[in-house]
């Protein structure tokens, strides 16, 4: 099954269940991957792509969350963790930091990277493998260290 057709699965049962915040939450979701449909003139989106809105959903909560949490509002607090939660659900489980090293070894040894100049080849390669299984922030402090020491 697709991940947008489990998407609205799981909304469909959402309602049924009375959980309005769950409801609420994945309508939001499902407008926002047939926004990017649209944008990209496709009826439906490819896992990648629906991946792709779910990660941004992801950070735009996590930014939300820190700025909940320096403003000391607890309720809203709550609602983002609820939220992050339901997203998680949806997204792959991240790579392990062995397992990520390990790839970034064998993107560097394929591209032959000698130096912190092969960079942007590495990221590229690695990125390509892992997909949304790790945090591209992660990536590159990874990747920098490998290439400087």
């Amino acid at each position: 099954m697709q991940l947008e057709d489990r998407i609205f699965k799981d909304y469909a049962q959402a309602l049924k269940a009375k959980d309005k915040h769950k409801a609420d939450f994945l309508s939001f979701v499902r407008a926002e991957l047939k926004n990017r449909a649209i944008e990209l003139k496709k009826e439906k989106l490819d896992d990648n792509e629906a991946l792709a809105v779910l990660q941004k959903q992801k950070k735009r909560l996590q930014d939300s969350k820190e700025a909940i949490i320096k403003s000391d509002r607890a309720d809203l607090l709550e609602a983002i963790e609820k939220e992050l939660t339901i997203v998680d659900d949806y997204l792959p489980k991240p790579l392990e930091e062995s397992e990520l090293a390990k790839i970034i070894e064998e993107a560097i040894s394929e591209v032959g990277a000698s130096s912190i100049k092969d960079m942007g080849k590495v990221m590229k390669e690695v990125l390509a493998k892992v997909g949304a299984r790790a945090e591209p922030k992660q990536v590159s402090a990874l990747v920098k260290n490998k290439l400087a020491g």
